[in-house]
């Protein structure tokens, strides 16, 4: 949440930071802005409440000369979002300059200490407290610019990434971190600090991520990693492996649809070299550091939010289904707070797609103090969660810019299943010949995918008579469950039309008393196990005159007679269902959302990284 971005080099820092602000821009929407500092050691603020494009038409008349600068785009917190409290923020004697992503637990009481010695304040922003704060003890201390950073620090409690700059020191930089993702450019006499690698990419393919707790301090062309407590620290440089391709549309006029092409590939890219079909074997390295605890393990516990804890629940059939290990899925942003029994013989297995997710950072950690090894299955190299993990499994999904999680579902569904049938093959649960079959099956996703894409037209004339419902239900059992759930999640993201997913059978338990001749039901019928129980569901709703919309298996003709619409998908595996049913529901959120007139990649109230509890 909220994006920052910053440059010091030989280059100008305007056109660079506006470019990287629109690349970051699905981390914050709601204002944005830049802070230059030029030659002259003169502090130059614009910002604008709206999107990046409102800041640059501001720009347009400006003197925007420097070599120094930063910018952000905000996801509000603290205050409304208005000119006045975006960001940047400037401590009360316009030297210093703040932006930051985060939120600062304790501003209430540094900010009544500051007003009670004179300091005023213009936003409703805890930012700006933080600013003034070293403000303050810069001038009541005989110390730089540095370290009144660094002491500062020493009294915030909260989670922050911050970048600092001062009228008087155009070559001077700093940037700190804990809790919120920061990472550093590293060019030919240049640097930049950003939220992320995107708008760093391409400048420079080498950086180093910032531990929590460190400050990047650049200086004369020099940079200096240290701890708040001052210890000098050797950051280890990283060689990025997005290219810039892969963060444009390529085409597409959205990044949603681009990331829902993309799919085939992606999820080929998540299982490729880890599973070798003739020789019967998986690779998994973070897996196979512990082929003695899965023999004995007695539980797994999945973290995860919002799509990535969907995911975790089709994980969960997986290793129960495969491996027969007992497993519990949890909201990541409830974990802590129920005083969960976790011990040394739990394996925490935690999902994200940034890596940087506040509330399953937090769930590991406590995971971590109770001694359970805990693993990390996340999209972006280097982020937070790999950082803290014991072991863990990349995706390779590559950059997903649309808010709305797509091809990072899939990926991390590939990669669970991946990891369920290794700990299932360690603990002699599958056979042979059954590990082959499902590997084969696996193998054959990609190519039925882009068989389900196909039906792009048909689903794009079914959203046009269905963009002014105004509720949805979805239902499915089994594998189906947790795809009815992620449906309705993207219809309700990026379309604002409420959305709700359920079990089939617990219909009856309530939601049936919703279904009447305006009511949408998306039904997952696929010819699996619970195909029988489904048709049945199916006759509840239309004896009720609800309209159904069936996802079902190729060459089922008795499902049409049922059902008012039927998307055809692949026949597959049951437990790779996920894989393929949820494509159609996405492509059908997305058209619905255009036709509604709704901004596919930045919903509204939405972020794509949540940084923040």
């Amino acid at each position: 949440m909220c994006g920052i971005v910053a440059y010091i080099g030989y280059r100008e820092a305007c056109p660079i930071i506006i470019k990287g602000l629109k690349r970051l821009e699905y981390r914050g929407y709601d204002s944005s802005g830049v802070a230059l500092v030029d030659q002259s050691k003169t502090l130059k603020i614009y910002k604008k409440s709206g999107k990046v494009a409102e800041l640059e038409s501001v720009l347009l008349d400006k003197n925007t000369s420097a070599q120094l600068g930063m910018g952000h785009t905000r996801w509000a917190t603290h205050g409304e979002p208005n000119d006045v409290n975006a960001h940047p923020h400037l401590s009360g004697d316009g030297e210093f300059a703040i932006i930051h992503n985060g939120i600062i637990e304790n501003y209430n009481s540094l900010k009544e200490m500051l007003l009670k010695r004179g300091h005023v304040f213009k936003s409703d922003t805890d930012t700006e407290v933080l600013i003034h704060l070293i403000e303050d003890v810069f001038n009541n201390n005989d110390i730089g610019f540095e370290e009144a950073v660094r002491m500062s620090l020493t009294q915030v409690i909260g989670a922050y990434a911050i970048v600092i700059i001062a009228a008087k020191s155009p070559n001077f930089l700093i940037g700190a971190r804990k809790g919120s993702p920061m990472v550093v450019g590293i060019g030919e006499n240049e640097f930049f600090i950003a939220s992320d690698a995107t708008p760093i990419v391409e400048y420079t393919r080498n950086v180093a991520y910032l531990n929590d707790g460190e400050i990047a301090i650049i200086k004369d062309n020099q940079l200096t990693v240290k701890t708040i407590d001052n210890i000098i620290k050797t950051p280890y440089i990283h060689e990025l492996e997005i290219n810039l391709e892969s963060i444009e549309k390529g085409g597409y006029p959205h990044f949603m649809l681009k990331e829902i092409y993309e799919q085939p590939r992606s999820v080929l890219d998540s299982y490729r070299g880890r599973i070798h079909i003739n020789e019967g074997i998986i690779s998994m390295a973070g897996i196979n550091k512990y082929d003695e605890k899965f023999k004995a393990l007695e539980r797994i516990i999945i973290v995860g939010c919002g799509t990535s804890w969907h995911a975790g629940l089709v994980g969960e059939y997986l290793f129960e289904d495969f491996a027969r290990i007992p497993v519990e899925v949890e909201y990541a942003s409830e974990f802590r707070y129920r005083n969960p029994i976790i011990s040394e013989k739990d394996f925490v297995i935690a999902i994200s797609q940034s890596g940087e997710t506040a509330d399953t950072l937090a769930a590991l950690e406590l995971a971590k103090s109770k001694g359970a090894t805990i693993f990390g299955v996340c999209n972006v190299v280097g982020s937070s969660i790999p950082r803290l993990t014991d072991s863990g499994a990349y995706t390779h999904a590559g950059p997903e810019i649309g808010v709305a999680s797509t091809k990072a579902f899939t990926a991390q569904v590939t990669a669970l299943f991946v990891m369920a049938l290794s700990v299932a093959q360690k603990r002699g649960a599958v056979s042979a010949e059954r590990l082959r079959e499902l590997l084969i099956s696996l193998e054959s996703i990609p190519e039925k995918i882009e068989k389900a894409l196909q039906s792009d037209e048909k689903i794009k004339t079914l959203a046009a008579e269905y963009k002014d419902a105004r509720n949805f239900l979805y239902l499915g059992r089994g594998y189906g469950f947790p795809v009815a759930l992620e449906g309705a999640l993207k219809l309700k993201e990026i379309s604002y039309i409420h959305a709700e997913g359920y079990p089939a059978a617990e219909m009856k338990h309530g939601p049936i008393a919703l279904i009447d001749e305006e009511m949408p039901v998306v039904v997952i019928a696929t010819k699996h196990s619970n195909y029988e129980k489904v048709v049945s569901n199916i006759q509840e709703v239309k004896a009720r005159k609800g309209r159904i919309i069936a996802i079902a298996t190729e060459g089922d003709t008795d499902i049409s007679s049922m059902a008012d619409h039927v998307i055809y998908i692949p026949d597959c595996e049951e437990a790779l269902l996920p894989l393929i049913a949820t494509v159609p529901l996405q492509l059908l959120s997305y058209h619905i959302a255009v036709m509604r007139g709704c901004n596919v990649d930045q919903p509204r109230n939405l972020a794509k990284s949540v940084t923040v509890e």
